[in-house]
């Protein structure tokens, strides 16, 4: 069963920590290491029966001591094995020196191995904590095995992976598994590194979830057991008005289709009432083509104004398809009061005065979701989309807190960060959400949330999830309008 421990998604100074305190808690570390390789020889035999020869290539770190327990457990089952080595052998120190002399093979130079047909590879050179570019000796290697075609088994992660950032330090195997071990590290998530772990397996190697919990961090996997808990429920006697009413901000006649899904997809995942906020000259586009959302004139801050001395509109989404970047601006500044996610529009409309954003959302009592792809991303916060020693995690930190807001850091590998240092990566979108008018469903299902009273944190957490899970649902090669009629509330 899963638990909260198991989404933990846990960097390279994380696991330095944990080993250290298994260290101190009398764990014998080459213990760790044992159960470690022998859950790659494992899967191995599990995974690549058909293999002529298994050809393990070792590091002279930790990683490199994984390698050699595999190769020794595939050696007592009657596997052909070959064994490559990074560097020097005579280097190798404690634990991983270990388990070289355990193993009984006596290792050729990396450089010397050339792939031949049956070759399954096992990739232990490098794990987790690589933060340089690879040696040319490996990139040749890595080259020859991807133009070979032959399989790898990658140990921790695939060896070049950077595991905080999931980038490649130069280049990177690609793998078809990746063996892992105590939790996943951020690198198995972010893009593209997800692509280049395959298939992952984590193995418990018997470090206690005390450890675990106590060393993790604030960073895990987007997932129900998250947020669940602070989703609205639905008694007997609720209504519409509890159920809250978010209001859309739309643009002009011609450009009210991402107002109109927006408002469908917050209806969809559950707010009570939707309604329209348009200029007065969309209204009669908004009428023929509207049914369960309602619609009302707004010009102008005044008209605005008006709108929020009624308490009941208490959440709010401005930007998608809105168009007039100064009326935007307006209407940030009279929303610091209430539950809002900008969007598109609304955030291109502060590219050249973010920090006057950040102080308005920041001066008042409301909660504010900002919901950017990487284009926008880089026009609020071009300092840190430029910092590429940052990973996407940190620079969805680091802007969350700059802003004050939830930040939904979108892409494959959607980020949520919160003020606070919370942060969620998500894993459940499909390729298809990647179309025009995505985002705007997606602002919609977050809007609902918000207007039900979600923290704005968990509302982003999970309107992200749903948004992955209504793309499934609508399947390959959906429309815009299509996610939108597929999206649910969470059951």
């Amino acid at each position: 069963m899963k638990s909260l421990s198991h989404l933990f998604l846990i960097d390279p100074v994380a696991m330095a920590r944990i080993d250290a305190a298994a260290d101190q808690s009398c764990i014998p570390l080459y213990d760790l290491m044992e159960r470690a390789g022998q859950a790659v020889a494992a899967s191995a035999l599990r995974h690549y029966p058909q293999a002529v020869r298994f050809v393990v290539l070792c590091g002279g770190g930790n990683n490199g001591g994984d390698g050699y327990v595999a190769a020794r457990a595939l050696l007592q089952s009657g596997a052909a094995v070959a064994v490559h080595h990074l560097g020097d052998v005579a280097a190798l120190k404690g634990d991983a020196r270990t388990a070289f002399e355990r193993s009984g093979v006596m290792p050729l130079p990396l450089g010397d191995y050339t792939p031949l047909a049956g070759d399954v590879v096992i990739d232990a050179v490098f794990g987790a904590g690589l933060s340089r570019d690879i040696p040319p000796e490996l990139h040749r290697v890595i080259d020859a095995v991807t133009d070979a075609g032959a399989p790898v088994l990658a140990v921790d992660l695939p060896s070049g992976l950077c595991g905080r950032r999931g980038v490649p330090l130069g280049a990177s195997f690609k793998a078809e598994r990746t063996v892992t071990f105590v939790g996943r590290k951020p690198g198995h998530l972010l893009m593209p590194g997800r692509e280049l772990c395959g298939l992952l397996e984590v193995f418990d190697i018997g470090i206690p979830a005390r450890i675990l919990a106590a060393h993790a961090g604030s960073v895990a996997e987007n997932d129900p057991l998250v947020w669940r808990d602070a989703l609205p429920r639905s008694g007997m006697e609720t209504h519409k008005f509890r159920r809250g009413h978010l209001t859309v901000f739309s643009g002009p006649p011609h450009a009210t289709g991402a107002s109109r899904m927006t408002a469908l997809s917050a209806l969809k995942a559950g707010a009570g009432i939707v309604t329209i906020a348009a200029p007065k000259q969309a209204l009669d586009v908004l009428s023929v083509t509207l049914t369960a959302v309602m619609s009302t004139g707004m010009d102008d801050a005044d008209d605005l104004r008006r709108w929020l001395d009624d308490k009941r509109h208490g959440a709010f989404v401005l930007g998608p398809g809105f168009g007039d970047l100064e009326k935007a601006r307006q209407f940030v500044s009279l929303l610091g009061d209430r539950a809002v996610v900008l969007d598109a529009d609304a955030i291109t409309a502060f590219k050249d005065c973010a920090e006057t954003l950040f102080e308005r959302m920041t001066s008042g009592s409301g909660k504010f979701v900002l919901t950017p792809h990487e284009g926008e991303f880089a026009r609020l916060f071009p300092d840190l989309a430029a910092d590429t020693a940052l990973s996407k995690i940190e620079r969805a930190q680091l802007a969350s807190v700059r802003s004050g807001a939830v930040l939904v850091y979108k892409g494959a590998d959607t980020v949520i960060a919160a003020p606070d240092g919370r942060a969620l990566v998500n894993s459940n979108a499909p390729v298809s959400l990647a179309t025009a008018g995505s985002g705007d469903v997606l602002a919609g299902i977050i809007g609902a949330l918000l207007a039900q009273g979600t923290p704005a944190f968990e509302a982003a957490a999970a309107g992200v999830w749903l948004h992955g899970e209504a793309g499934s649902r609508a399947g390959a090669g959906m429309t815009a309008e299509d996610l939108a009629h597929a999206v649910r509330p969470f059951a």
